[in-house]
């Protein structure tokens, strides 16, 4: 098991009387070839609350169910939590294939997922900023992402995390999506 960080996220209040409870360790390490069932399904259970949005569902169900893919273009970085799988994003280099509305010299962060009963607890910002670690590592001076609106919990994270809007691209199966990017200063 490759190791990428260990880190205990925050505690947090479980009654009135401030009672705290210590959150498992959450494992931020790379994918791996058995972890692909687990991502898939996680993909999908992480969009499934959109259902009703997207035009044709069964085709973009198909694409996300298959998250894994992006691992033959990119590294597929998960978060596991007690042994389960409750995050993952892919991190697609410079100059690796990417959809025509990024430049193909900057990094980018695809399918940010996390498990809706693990939301609220740093692991999606957590597993962004190890995307903004590689960006960095692989000597960018942005990493960029495309997003929707529609992401209600993700917008607001990335906006405070310092990533602007660029440009539009071609909506995805009805809804419309953007392009946003992070300068890597240091």
């Amino acid at each position: 098991m490759i190791l990428l960080g260990l880190r205990k996220l925050p505690c947090r209040r479980v009654n009135s009387n401030l009672n705290r409870v210590e959150l498992p360790l959450t494992i931020l390490r790379d994918f791996q070839q058995g972890d692909t069932m687990q991502v898939n399904a996680l993909a999908l259970d992480a969009f499934e609350q959109f259902k009703d949005v997207y035009l044709d569902w069964p085709a973009f169900q198909a694409k996300i169910g298959n998250m894994s893919a992006l691992a033959d273009v990119g590294e597929i970085i998960v978060a596991e939590v007690g042994g389960k799988i409750v995050g993952a994003v892919a991190y697609i280099g410079p100059g690796a294939p990417k959809a025509n509305f990024f430049r193909p010299e900057w990094p980018i962060m695809r399918m940010l997922v996390v498990a809706p009963n693990s939301r609220g607890l740093g692991i999606g910002r957590a597993l962004a900023e190890e995307c903004i670690h590689r960006a960095k590592r692989d000597g960018a001076s942005l990493l960029a992402l495309h997003t929707s609106k529609l992401m209600e919990v993700a917008m607001p994270m990335y906006q405070r995390m310092g990533f602007s809007w660029v440009s539009h691209t071609p909506e995805i199966h009805g809804v419309e999506y953007s392009v946003y990017v992070k300068e890597l200063n240091g």
